[in-house]
């Protein structure tokens, strides 16, 4: 392929990817599907080696890509099948996150079907059949986290198996909308299995897999240009979790990157063993973090496929947090520590500095997902509603961070008040940008978010969240920013807590600030 011919190629992939979320969201029917836009699409091939995702949510894409391979090894594959799998230890990342998976066949010639490459998607889904409303407990094991579902076939040959996806639903609240939800990664998949079939078939599957071969080596052509740009040597940099939510604080997560030439090598070595709480991942978790923080450095029209990540290895001991053992709880492992891994792997590369490498890497962001899992039960109706809160973002060297946003790992929406208010029974009373909250610096943090939400109902309320104790670190003199906090009427919360609501109660959340760049003049 020319130069062309190659961009075209990979534009084609990417836009199925977008054509899968179009679908899944304009067909979901829960509010963090539909509106928060917490999902993600990807193409793999044959092998299960990343092909093309979209700019979705960077856990749920990296993870898929460290553990597709021996999720579809797993299957005799025909027309028409879809595996369901939510297992982080077996290829997922925490049990609200289902993913589906779908075979793609083409023409092989002599009038045979030959597997081309597969499609999935990742949805998280607020209720997967976890004791509380919205499937994120303070857990001490996997099984206290909802229904756990290994691999297996949704579908065979294009027929449904109802008894599975009833077993599946009916664990939840409301099986008829987790139902609807299904259906609706379903619809996905069949929209992206058709595209990279029309693909195929506009150009044939030999030329298909040579595209796929080119793509891969361009991407890891660029990837080795990065990370060859960085001053060879040894990093390591320690940063802690706050809590793990029964009892255990200031958890080391270390890390030490090893950059040989083109190669990058990232060691966990050092970071604590995993915990009675439910702030353990898996290490395809770990991998998506170490992943994306690589992808930040390489050049924008680096395509997202499997070559771009040859380059990169890493390692965790097993049974620490970062590579944990079932039967270990992991709701927030995804959540919390995948952003505190982001803040270690990009500590460790703020020290490799020389007159060509410098001011790549910004300060801390405000480092939390800031969980909130609420829900009830309504006029003889259960509800249940989960979202994740925006902070500040770290600054950098070219510019200060940004205010209330989502950063690094979650690249969600917020949801918007008049959903909330007129889905569920909640007021929101203020929700504003927390100003003064991002660290100082000759170039200042982001600001975080306060978002005060009102119960209108008895509610049963979850919240899971970081840098409440712990700031998040400025960079090159730079402030650190602000902690995070939260409350239910003014009385303070701990950081990861489960409590009761009356009507009338209210619940602040306050989002950490970013991390200041430099020092102020």
């Amino acid at each position: 392929m020319d130069a062309i011919q190659l961009s075209l190629f990979v534009s084609r992939l990417t836009a199925v990817c977008d054509e899968m979320a179009a679908v899944l969201r304009n067909a979901a029917l829960s509010p963090n599907i539909r509106d928060r836009l917490d999902f993600s699409c990807a193409v793999f091939d044959a092998g299960g080696a990343l092909c093309a995702q979209a700019a979705h949510i960077p856990v749920h894409l990296g993870s898929m890509a460290f553990a597709m391979a021996d999720l579809v090894a797993r299957f005799d594959w025909a027309d028409g099948d879809m595996v369901i799998v939510n297992d982080p230890f077996l290829g997922g990342t925490h049990l609200p996150d289902v993913t589906l998976i779908a075979p793609v066949f083409s023409d092989g010639g002599a009038g045979e079907r030959a597997l081309a490459g597969f499609v999935a998607n990742r949805a998280h889904h607020a209720d997967i059949g976890a004791s509380t409303p919205g499937s994120m407990p303070i857990s001490a094991r996997l099984d206290e986290e909802g229904v756990v579902i290994p691999p297996r076939l949704l579908l065979r040959a294009g027929s449904l198996d109802e008894a599975a996806l009833a077993e599946i639903t009916g664990a939840t609240r409301n099986p008829d909308h987790a139902r609807g939800d299904f259906f609706a990664q379903m619809a996905a998949n069949r929209a992206g299995a058709a595209r990279v079939a029309e693909l195929i078939a506009s150009s044939g599957l030999v030329a298909f897999r040579v595209g796929l071969a080119a793509m891969n080596d361009y991407g890891e052509r660029l990837a080795r240009g990065a990370i060859g740009a960085i001053p060879d040597g040894r990093y390591a940099f320690q940063d802690v979790l706050d809590d793990d939510g029964r009892g255990l604080e200031d958890i080391p997560i270390r890390a030490t990157l090893t950059i040989d030439g083109d190669r990058a090598h990232c060691d966990f070595a050092g970071t604590a063993a995993q915990v009675s709480g439910n702030v353990n991942c898996p290490l395809a978790v770990a991998a998506a973090a170490v992943f994306y923080c690589f992808r930040c450095l390489m050049p924008a029209e680096t395509p997202a496929c499997a070559g771009a990540l040859r380059p990169i290895a890493l390692a965790a001991p097993p049974g620490c947090l970062v590579n944990a053992r079932r039967p270990a709880a992991v709701a927030a492992g995804n959540v919390e520590t995948s952003t505190r891994i982001v803040d270690v792997v990009l500590g460790a590369l703020a020290q490799a500095e020389n007159a060509t490498w410098h001011g790549h890497i910004p300060a801390a962001s405000h480092g939390s997902m800031n969980n909130l899992a609420i829900g009830g039960e309504l006029n003889g109706q259960p509800w249940d509603y989960y979202e994740t809160i925006g902070g500040g973002m770290g600054a950098g060297a070219t510019g200060g961070g940004l205010s209330a946003v989502q950063t690094h790992m979650t690249n969600t929406l917020n949801t918007p008040v008049e959903v909330i208010e007129s889905r569920f029974p909640l007021r929101v009373i203020r929700y504003a940008i927390r100003r003064g909250s991002g660290g100082a610096g000759a170039r200042c943090g982001g600001d975080g978010l306060i978002r005060e939400i009102q119960c209108l109902a008895p509610a049963h309320v979850t919240l899971i969240g970081e840098r409440r104790r712990y700031a998040p670190w400025g960079l090159a003199g730079g402030g650190d920013g602000q902690p995070g906090g939260q409350w239910r009427n003014d009385q303070p919360l701990p950081g990861k807590v489960a409590l009761n609501l009356a009507p009338g109660d209210r619940l602040r959340i306050e989002s950490a600030g970013g991390g200041g760049y430099g020092r102020k003049p």
